[in-house]
């Protein structure tokens, strides 16, 4: 008989999480499972759903990645002409997710959204290679075009152009950041009786540490 879409499922038997086991800092915890996302070598473990809102609540998600990470909030870079960065200009409130399937773990992230200082953006845009600095002038992201040719025929004169020129950051591309004011950490158990423990931002700064129910 063929399986439906409701017959798949999986049980979770890695391992557990439990409130001895986490760092009272959020992003010291980040860290640690970060960087067994890396040492397990995941395909992209920095790769993460964004979730943005227009003003009046229609939303919309898409897969973006994480370039950088502090005490400060987490960092992704875009066109800010983009669907999303019209959004977090007119909504700056946003929500990741990290999926590391392989470690059957979860991070969920919420709070404010803010562009990052015009260095932050500048060093890392120059750590691009060639090519993807000219795909940010190429690029009107999201806007509505008529045939790929337009961008193939773009990035060709660009590249010509700036064959033995530096290429400047374009004043429409940038970093953002996520400052948290939640972030929930979530480990696949058996019979779906998962961990979720929660961190929640109080009013001095501090961490409250809650689990909730699976």
């Amino acid at each position: 008989m063929e399986k439906t879409v409701a017959d798949l499922r999986k049980d979770y038997t890695l391992q557990g999480l439990s409130e001895t086991d986490i760092d009272p800092n959020p992003f010291i915890q980040f860290r640690k499972w970060f960087d067994q996302a890396c040492s397990a070598k995941l395909p992209e473990p920095n790769a993460m759903t964004l979730s943005t809102a227009t003003p009046d609540g229609k939303p919309s998600a898409r897969m973006v990645l994480l370039k950088d990470f502090d005490a400060r909030g987490f960092v992704f870079f875009t066109n800010y002409n983009s669907q999303k960065g019209q959004e977090l200009a007119e909504n700056p409130q946003a929500a990741i997710v990290f999926w590391w399937a392989e470690l059957e773990r979860q991070v969920r992230i919420s709070g404010h959204v803010e562009k990052v200082s015009e260095n932050e953006s500048d060093k890392y845009f120059y750590s691009r290679p060639f090519n993807s600095r000219l795909g940010a002038w190429v690029s009107n992201q999201s806007e509505i075009i008529s045939s790929r040719d337009i961008l193939e025929q773009s990035m060709e004169e660009l590249q010509k152009k700036y064959q033995n020129q530096d290429v400047k950051r374009p004043p429409h591309w940038g970093g953002l950041r996520v400052i948290p004011m939640e972030i929930e950490f979530w480990q696949g158990r058996p019979s779906r009786l998962h961990d979720r423990l929660r961190y929640t931002c109080t009013d001095n700064n501090t961490w409250k540490i809650e689990r909730l129910s699976p």
